[in-house]
C-alpha cells in the first residue's frame, strides 16, 4: 500500500516526511497537480460497479485502489504548468483528479472537504469556543459605528486579515498589526475587517496535532519587546522554540477541535499571557512543522508519517464523510 503525497516541487516539509518514510520501507509517490497534465497522467473507469484508477508520476505508475493515505500538503493549482494553461484545463484537471482520489479508500491528512471549511477564520473562532478553547473578544465586522463601539470596550486592539494570506502569486502574508489609538475605523465600511482584543503575551506557542499526537512549542517573549510588534512571523527574536507540554484543557480542546473541523493534521497558535492562559489565535490546517522541529527536537515529521503509513480500521480519525482510527495510535 503507498502513500501519496500531493504538494509542491520545493517543500521541505514535506522532505522531512519522506524521509522518514523511505527510513519503514512504505511506498510513496509525491506529485504536484500543477503537473497535471503532463509529467503527471491519470486514468480511471467506472465499469461493472466499481471503479480502477491508476496515477503516473516520476515514472512510477501507481494503482489508486492501492493508496492508504493521501496527505494533501501544499500542491500546486492543477494544470498551471500545462502546455497551455487555461481557467477550463485547470477546473477538469481538478475534479478529474480530485474526484477519482474521492473514490477509493485511502484516508485523508486532511480531506480536501474538510481542509476548505477549515480555513475559515470565524468558523475557525466559533469551533474554538465550542471545543473549550479561550479565544480573545473579536469583532468582524463592515459596519464603523460596531468597530468604534468594539473598540471602546476593548480599548488595545489587534487588527488582521479574516481571509489569510493576501491572494498573489506567490502568496503574501498580511501581518498581525496592532491598531492605533484614536483610530476612526470609517474604512471599516469598504471591507470585512477583524478586530481582536491584544493578548499582552508573554511567549507565543505553536501546538501541532497530528491525529492525537499533540507537540506543544513555547517561544518566550522578550520583557522589553515592543509592544506594537504582535506577530510572531514578522517581530524580531532571539529566542528559540522550546518543547512544553500543553495544558490538559488545551489539550482536550485541541483534540475536540480536530474532530469536529473533520482533520487529521491541525497547526495551533496560541498567545500565553502573563498568568499562563494559553488564547487560541487559529488553526492552519496546512501549516508549517519543520521549523519547529528543528528548534523544539520534537518528532513531528515522524509522527506524519506514522499517521500516513499506519493501517487503518473505521473509528475516530476523520476520512471525510467516514471515521477511522489507526492501529497502534
Amino acid at each position: 500500500m503507498t502513500v501519496l503525497i500531493l504538494t509542491c516541487e520545493q517543500d521541505v516539509t514535506a522532505d522531512m516526511v519522506v524521509a522518514e518514510l523511505d527510513g519503514t520501507g512504505v511506498p510513496v509517490v509525491r506529485l504536484d497537480p500543477a503537473d497535471l497534465p503532463g509529467p503527471v497522467a491519470l486514468s480511471g473507469e467506472y465499469v461493472r460497479g466499481g471503479f480502477h484508477g491508476h496515477l503516473s508520476a516520476g515514472g512510477r505508475l501507481v494503482s489508486m485502489g492501492g493508496l492508504r493515505s493521501v496527505w494533501v500538503r501544499r500542491p500546486g493549482v492543477p494544470a498551471t504548468r500545462a502546455a497551455e494553461p487555461s481557467d477550463w484545463l485547470t477546473e477538469e484537471s481538478g475534479q478529474a483528479l480530485y474526484g477519482m482520489l474521492r473514490s477509493t479508500d485511502a484516508r485523508w491528512m486532511n480531506h480536501p472537504d474538510a481542509a476548505r471549511r477549515a480555513r475559515h477564520k470565524p468558523w475557525q473562532l466559533h469551533l474554538a469556543q465550542r471545543s473549550g478553547l479561550p479565544v480573545p473578544a473579536t469583532l468582524i465586522t463592515t459596519f464603523p459605528q460596531a468597530a468604534r463601539d468594539f473598540a471602546g470596550r476593548f480599548p488595545d486592539l489587534v487588527v488582521k486579515p479574516v481571509s489569510g494570506a493576501h491572494p498573489q502569486e506567490p502568496p503574501r502574508a498580511v501581518p498581525t498589526s496592532r491598531v492605533a489609538p484614536g483610530t476612526d475605523f470609517a474604512a471599516v465600511a469598504y471591507g470585512p475587517t477583524l478586530l481582536q482584543r491584544r493578548v499582552a503575551k508573554r511567549a507565543d506557542i505553536r501546538l501541532t496535532c497530528v491525529g492525537d499526537r499533540i507537540f506543544a512549542a513555547r517561544k518566550e517573549v522578550a520583557p522589553d519587546a515592543d509592544p506594537d510588534e504582535v506577530d510572531v512571523r514578522f517581530a524580531p527574536s532571539d529566542a528559540l522554540w522550546h518543547a512544553v507540554d500543553a495544558p490538559s484543557s488545551v489539550a482536550e480542546g485541541v483534540r475536540s477541535y480536530l474532530r469536529g473541523a473533520g482533520l487529521a493534521y491541525g497547526a495551533f497558535d496560541f498567545a500565553e499571557d502573563a498568568e499562563g492562559m494559553w488564547w487560541f489565535l487559529e488553526c492552519n490546517q496546512s501549516g508549517q512543522f519543520g521549523f519547529v522541529q528543528v528548534e523544539s527536537g520534537q518528532p513531528i515529521a515522524a509522527a506524519v508519517a506514522d499517521w500516513l503509513a499506519a493501517p487503518a480500521r473505521p473509528g475516530s480519525l476523520s476520512n471525510g464523510s467516514r471515521t477511522w482510527a489507526i492501529e497502534g495510535h
